[in-house]
């Protein structure tokens, strides 16, 4: 019996660390606010393209807005994300839920990162307006 605890006991005698992974870090977030219903707008499919040297879009991530209107996980921050990006906001379907008729089938909102810090740009619009700006 004792050679069958002895292993046990140099086992658990033995260091060992459990490194908890470091959560990934994101440098882009986004968020739809629906100003003429006054709340979120969830389900909205949303579609990130980052533009190349030669002036194309290339399509880089996708996600859809969550109950809170958002996509928090956009562009991991572990590299430099310097550059010219484009979110389009897939927004037809979004009110045509609604039996809405938006003007606007989708939105685009160009914008830089040219700095080593968090971007969030929300989008605030109603079937027939829209308005964005740089948020935290």
């Amino acid at each position: 019996m004792i050679k069958f605890i002895l292993p046990l006991i140099v086992l658990l005698a033995a260091p060992f660390s459990l490194k908890a992974e470091e959560p990934i870090s994101y440098q882009l977030s986004t968020h739809i606010l629906d100003v003429s219903a006054g709340k979120p707008a969830s389900g909205v499919t949303i579609k990130l393209y980052q533009q190349q040297d030669n002036g194309a879009w290339q399509e880089i991530a996708s996600g859809i807005t969550d109950t809170n209107g958002r996509i928090a996980n956009f562009l991991p921050q572990n590299k430099d994300n310097s550059g010219v990006y484009k979110l389009s906001f897939a927004t037809k379907d979004y009110f045509a839920q609604q039996n809405l008729r938006s003007i606007y089938p989708y939105v685009d909102v160009v914008f830089e990162i040219n700095e080593n810090t968090h971007y969030h740009i929300p989008l605030t619009m109603s079937a027939n307006g829209y308005a964005t700006y740089r948020g935290n």
